[in-house]
């Protein structure tokens, strides 16, 4: 098997989806760069023609609206934001008319449409570049919205949300791109609405959003290596569809449960999560713990950005007062390799 980057498996999936079907076509600003959206649309410009990758102006109303009217004419465009940010900027086509067209016209028409956009911190981005805004898209019904955080799930999810005839937001957090694992050369996708399971423990559940299940995987091991506290690591991947029935079964052997978000707590995925624990699959009696972004505008200086956003670090120390009520306070020490934690597989 072969080891590949998240940008690769990103490319790739296009690629071989592009080479399949000569319906799928590649829009956004900057995709045939030479610095190709990070990798992810390298050298499909030169492949495939400017008829099917092309950039596009700083409008992403109008681009938008492009894209909708391809998708609603027979083709799957691919659509590339490069800052989920600035997604609002479409929000009137993307949930007034993306997300309802088919239960608006009764099913007589689809809107297969894949929108791409990248979330997460960088180099200190500050208020209007660090922002995820999933939970909003999450609220609207006929969208598909997923964030896978390993490159085999990036190209199974792709491919998969490219072939769907339902729009998907599918997401990608930019510190992602430095992960590798096993990814197969051929086609093949990832169903919607299955979590995984990345880290097998008993003590404590940790569901981690996006890159944030990569925060888990080092907390889970700084968790054993310095406590003996063995953390259950959970990637939803998909957002909406969810698959809460993964969830609650480790919650229900566990007891305990620390959800961290990539976005801000409040009206968050933690909160859908926790109430449908309780309301759907009827758990009672565990522990529950919400992280995320600070409640506040991200700053733009690193020295406060370590305050906004969880690490490792501190999804660990919150575990550890989970597990240990009424222990001393206690911090990691253990010093991590990226590819301690990079989670190859296979599946």
């Amino acid at each position: 098997m072969r080891i590949l980057t998240y940008p690769e498996a990103v490319r790739e999936a296009t690629d071989q989806e592009m080479s399949i079907d000569p319906s799928v076509i590649v829009l956004g600003q900057g995709v045939d760069d030479p610095k190709a959206i990070l990798g992810t649309t390298k050298g499909l410009a030169a492949k495939f023609g400017p008829t099917r990758v092309f950039d596009t102006p700083l409008s992403e109303d109008a681009m938008t609206g492009v894209a909708i009217g391809a998708a609603l004419a027979g083709l799957r465009p691919i659509h590339i934001h490069i800052r989920m940010d600035f997604m609002l900027l479409a929000m009137n086509q993307l949930v007034n008319m993306v997300a309802k067209m088919r239960y608006m016209f009764g099913g007589s028409v689809s809107v297969p449409i894949v929108i791409r956009s990248i979330i997460g911190k960088s180099w200190g981005q500050g208020p209007q570049h660090s922002q995820s805004i999933y939970p909003l898209f999450m609220n609207i019904p006929g969208l598909k919205i997923i964030a896978p955080s390993t490159p085999y799930d990036a190209k199974g999810c792709l491919i998969n949300a490219i072939r769907d005839n339902d729009p998907v937001i599918f997401i990608e957090h930019r510190l992602l791109y430095y992960q590798k694992s096993y990814v197969p050369a051929k086609p093949y996708t990832t169903a919607f609405g299955k979590a995984r399971i990345l880290s097998k423990g008993r003590d404590i559940t940790l569901v981690g959003i996006s890159q944030m299940a990569i925060e888990c995987l080092r907390a889970s091991i700084y968790l054993f290596k310095e406590t003996g506290i063995r953390a259950e690591v959970i990637d939803p991947v998909s957002l909406a569809p969810l698959d809460i029935d993964t969830i609650a079964r480790s919650v229900k052997k566990t007891g305990r449960l620390i959800i961290v978000d990539n976005a801000w707590v409040p009206c968050g995925l933690g909160a859908e999560i926790i109430s449908r624990l309780l309301v759907e699959s009827k758990l009672k009696g565990f522990v529950a713990q919400r992280m995320g972004f600070a409640h506040t505008t991200c700053p733009t200086t690193p020295a406060l950005e370590k305050y906004f956003y969880p690490n490792a670090q501190s999804i660990a120390m919150k575990a550890y007062q989970i597990c240990r009520p009424g222990k001393k306070h206690w911090r990691p020490n253990t010093k991590l390799k990226i590819e301690e934690v990079e989670f190859k597989g296979p599946f």
